[in-house]
């Protein structure tokens, strides 16, 4: 270990594991392992803190490569450890990488790898490779930079400090975009949590890139033909920035670039959707859903993305809460609706989920504030006699005592809120 940090003393290791990864070294030489090495964010992170004053919390998420078998070198270490030190284990024998938890501290194993993409934004076919190879996979040269554990050295083959010293996001090679567009996202996510920018030819990149459109499905196509990068792993690219990162950085940088057309036009030039997130956010609803819902036609791109059902939902019923406000508005517009009407139409004639109002009150449409009082107050009040003390009174168990109810309650909320 000293000799570590005397190689390379252009790193901060104090937020490191290090007795962890030298245990995981340990274990990799015993079973044949020559080559491991700490990737990625952490050596970034530590290059940082040591020339730029970077301040970031404790390294809990390392990324190790190996030149072997990842897999092999999980199962050893849960046999060896046992399940005290590590009760987590995931297999991903497709790419042969596993994911632990040891002593506290998620650490993913990746075997090097070369990845070759048959057809654009489609998952990559991989095969077993050299370090030095697998570095040249990766998104940006930043995260391109790795410190080998076995000679001590620090390998950085596509000058990824020079870009950490300018604070710079640059693409690896001149079609990274193209092969998995998923790597925008990413752009965004690091741009936000390190205030960097990307480069002029990366942006460039990106910009004609989507101007060429060089993937095989295109908008308006059927959802289900659109490749991984353009459905399921933009989504959890995008559930990431807006879960982890300043979301409102993200998304502006994102707009700002052009790629929000990735998503959809509307989302490009949208400009509310700063103000639905927050108002989203206070509702409890899905930010991502809240996002969404700005979009030209948000029902397909939800189905395009693989959101969950119930938010797919959400978004079926504010479309429908939408239509219904237009059509009250040319219908009724003179006429203003007792807060009794307002909850026999949302609650008894529609039936509306409260998180799809809630959803719909997020994007500011005409009568949102009747909607939040609903949201807010009116759906909370009950009758001011109960089912029991009506039966007591004389009623009878049936849809009769259902309406009365129905009416106290009605009654009071027009009491209490006309």
């Amino acid at each position: 270990m000293k000799k570590l940090i005397k190689e390379n003393n252009k790193l901060d290791w104090h937020n490191l594991p290090i007795e962890v990864i030298m245990l995981i070294k340990d274990v990799a030489s015993e079973i044949g392992i020559d080559r491991l090495a700490i990737v990625g964010g952490a050596v970034r992170d530590g290059l940082l803190r040591q020339t730029q004053n970077y301040k970031s919390k404790k390294q809990n998420d390392i990324d190790l490569v190996l030149q072997g078998s990842a897999i092999k070198l999980a199962e050893t270490l849960q046999r060896r450890l046992g399940l005290d030190r590590l009760p987590q284990l995931r297999l991903h024998n497709e790419y042969n990488t596993a994911e632990i938890s040891l002593d506290g501290y998620l650490i993913d194993l990746a075997s090097a790898r070369v990845e070759t993409y048959f057809a654009l934004g489609e998952n990559p076919h991989v095969q077993p490779a050299k370090l030095e190879e697998d570095l040249a996979r990766r998104d940006f040269t930043v995260n391109s930079i790795a410190l080998d554990l076995t000679s001590s050295c620090v390998l950085d083959p596509f000058n990824g400090r020079n870009a950490l010293t300018n604070r710079q996001l640059e693409f690896i090679h001149s079609n990274s975009v193209a092969e998995d567009p998923t790597r925008i996202i990413r752009g965004a996510r690091y741009a936000s949590r390190l205030n960097f920018e990307l480069s002029k030819t990366s942006l460039q990149q990106v910009r004609d890139t989507l101007k060429n459109w060089p993937w095989s499905w295109k908008h308006g196509e059927p959802s289900e033909k659109a490749p991984s990068a353009l459905s399921t792993r933009l989504r959890q690219e995008l559930e990431l920035l807006i879960k982890k990162e300043q979301w409102e950085v993200g998304l502006t940088l994102l707009q700002r670039w052009g790629a929000l057309l990735l998503l959809d036009q509307g989302l490009q030039s949208d400009k509310t959707w700063n103000r639905r997130l927050k108002w989203a956010t206070r509702l409890g609803v899905d930010p991502l859903t809240a996002f969404i819902a700005g979009a030209t036609d948000s029902l397909a791109l939800a189905k395009r993305l693989r959101l969950p059902l119930h938010q797919q939902k959400l978004l079926s019923e504010s479309l429908d809460l939408k239509k219904f406000i237009s059509l009250r508005n040319r219908l009724d517009k003179d006429e203003k609706w007792l807060p009794s009407k307002w909850v026999h139409e949302l609650e008894i004639a529609a039936s509306f989920h409260p998180e799809s109002v809630a959803l719909t009150i997020s994007l500011g449409i005409p009568k949102w504030k009747e909607l939040l009082r609903w949201w807010g107050r009116w759906r909370m009040i009950e009758s001011p006699i109960s089912a029991k003390e009506l039966i007591k009174n004389g009623w009878q168990e049936g849809p009769e005592l259902g309406t009365e109810l129905n009416r106290l309650r009605l009654e009071k909320i027009d009491k209490e809120y006309h």
